[in-house]
């Protein structure tokens, strides 16, 4: 049976669709048979991020509501062959998604796929909650902003109380994913550090993605960044979270505006 990774945050524009993309396509790089899932419902943009927005016939809301196949929604990945998209629709509301269709859903591609990866839409309300219900571990993904990281404190408490783990008194795992990271802006103090925000969010960091163009550029290509530039910044720190997700034990470094290298410093917690 696959394992089921949710991927959250309180704030919009943190990053989530992009790292959902990035990470999928890391795993299924190493081997591992990947499905993304996108429960942005009315505001889809995974189908873009993947390059396959031409490629939509079905998505979730037609498989769910029985006017479409499971295997006639999925897309496989071009460029990647153990890589899938199953897409949200663009013309309805999340009130197509319904717990039973969801869970229906989640079940079989646990049968089909190692790893499945939902892409929740920002904020608490219904689309965020039903993706978030069948995971087995959480990524939150953050920026080192005092609102996106008060949001996703917010998020952890959802975590912890709204998923079918926590109603069965089972612990969620849940991994800090920091986006955007800028060593020059964290340095003057435009933006927290990494100590402070796991000093807010005591949860184990995965990685952290330095604020870089590459990410832009790989998006506007609709590829993701693991796939577009497997040499750029971002692209080594999200394979490097990949391996911590399959149980590595790797050391995160902290992007450094240090001569030495941008991945200077050596950041002594562990991911998990």
């Amino acid at each position: 049976m696959g394992k089921v990774i949710v991927v959250t945050s309180g704030k919009g524009g943190v990053g989530k669709t992009t790292s959902s993309a990035a990470l999928g396509a890391a795993l299924a790089q190493g081997g591992e048979k990947v499905v993304v899932v996108d429960f942005d419902v009315g505001l889809r943009n995974l189908d873009l991020v993947m390059g396959a927005e031409r490629r939509v016939v079905y998505d979730i809301v037609n498989v769910i509501q029985g006017d479409a196949k499971l295997t006639q929604a999925l897309i496989r990945d071009k460029r990647l062959e153990t890589l899938y998209l199953l897409p949200a629709s663009q013309t309805r509301d999340k009130d197509n998604l319904t717990p039973e269709g969801v869970e229906k859903v989640i079940a079989a591609l646990k049968k089909s796929f190692d790893w499945v990866i939902c892409d929740s839409p920002a904020g608490i309300e219904r689309g965020a909650t039903l993706a978030m219900r069948h995971a087995d571990v959480a990524i939150v993904v953050t920026n080192p902003e005092v609102s996106s990281v008060r949001d996703s404190d917010r998020i952890i408490g959802l975590l912890d109380s709204k998923t079918l783990k926590a109603e069965t008194g089972e612990r969620m795992d849940k991994h800090l994913l920091l986006t955007r990271y800028d060593p020059v802006r964290a340095q003057r103090g435009d933006m927290l550090k990494v100590d402070d925000v796991l000093e807010i969010l005591s949860i184990p960091l995965l990685g952290i993605i330095p604020e870089s163009m590459d990410v832009l550029r790989a998006s506007n290509v609709g590829a993701p960044v693991t796939i577009a530039d497997g040499n750029s910044a971002p692209s080594k720190a999200y394979f490097d979270a990949a391996r911590r997700l399959k149980g590595e034990t790797l050391e995160v470094t902290v992007p450094s505006n240090e001569k030495r290298g941008f991945f200077g410093k050596i950041f002594g917690r562990k991911a998990a």
